[in-house]
């Protein structure tokens, strides 16, 4: 029997299960989801790959759990950097700017592997509540500003954002492409204010 380094047998596969979480993450990271076999995953935690079934039924529900573990990490660092913003305007400068830090962090490839894997339909009810995670804390500051349709322009702003990692990705300069979105964001929200 394997020695169990947990207070609990509940706790060990608890930790088991985050290990082959953050595997696949790893593994989605260096860009290719084909690479995330239950095989893969086993050799990253030290595992054996029929291991990996005692905690996922099929490589889908994997996924769907790398899914579920990292739309909550990517939002709680968007408001964090929005939190220390004094003013609306500024959260939502604050907001375009950690999502382009977290693309050049490389978290975007995330979405880019899975967005490309054939098992991806599965796992988009997973992305889509995602995505409205993520928009919750610009809707925030757009609802503060006294937007009238705060979902609606949260969604357009998103819209700088996703060219701007389009951008990002393709080598342009990211210090350039990110000072040019949030001009062109707080600009976008000025003139519907009024400001």
């Amino acid at each position: 029997m394997p020695k169990i380094r947990a207070a609990s047998v509940a706790d060990h596969r608890a930790q088991q299960r985050s290990a082959l979480v953050a595997a696949a993450r790893e593994l989605l990271q260096e860009g290719d989801a084909a690479a995330v076999t239950f095989a893969a995953v086993a050799a990253r935690t030290g595992l054996a790959r029929n291991s990996v079934y005692k905690y996922f039924a099929d490589r889908r529900e994997l996924l769907a759990a790398v899914v579920r573990e990292t739309a909550p990490r990517w939002t709680a660092r968007i408001r964090a950097e929005m939190a220390q913003a004094r003013t609306p305007e500024e959260q939502v400068a604050a907001y375009v700017r950690a999502q382009l830090t977290l693309v050049r962090d490389g978290e975007h490839r995330i979405a880019q592997a899975l967005a490309a894997d054939r098992d991806a339909a599965v796992l988009r009810e997973g992305a889509a509540e995602a995505h409205a995670e993520i928009l919750q804390p610009l809707v925030a500051a757009l609802t503060a500003l006294g937007d009238d349709a705060p979902r609606v322009t949260a969604r357009l702003l998103q819209g700088f954002v996703n060219a701007a990692t389009t951008a990002v990705e393709a080598g342009d300069d990211f210090e350039a492409v990110t000072e040019r979105a949030v001009r062109l964001a707080t600009a976008a929200v000025g003139a519907l204010s009024g400001g």
